[in-house]
């Protein structure tokens, strides 16, 4: 008998991938189903906390070779998953200071 048929099949999960909302799920949850799963520190947000909210979409990337310190991407690794984004963002941020620097 192969490995293959050994392995039992892997459990479906009906909770959605981090970051990721069941929407069809979500719609059919009751206001107060919504609030009981909600985090708690969204509890005290005043109503108007979304008025002025905006829809940033996700950048593009592009995939690249960067050379950076050994040390500095040991640190970046040891911080978790998604280290590259990290990277992305305190790059981003770094951007937009000399941005700010550059018209002030």
């Amino acid at each position: 008998m192969s490995e293959m048929d050994t392995k039992m099949p892997s459990k479906t999960v009906d909770v959605p991938a981090q970051g990721r909302a069941d929407l069809s799920r979500l719609r059919q949850m009751s206001e107060k189903e919504i609030a009981a799963t909600s985090p708690g520190d969204l509890v005290d947000l005043p109503p108007n906390f979304w008025d002025d909210a905006e829809v940033v979409w996700p950048q593009p990337k592009e995939a690249i070779s960067l050379r950076v310190d050994q040390d500095v991407l040991k640190w970046f690794r040891a911080t978790g998953p998604r280290y590259q984004t990290r990277i992305n963002a305190v790059l981003r941020s770094y951007m937009a200071a000399m941005e700010r620097r550059k018209t002030g």
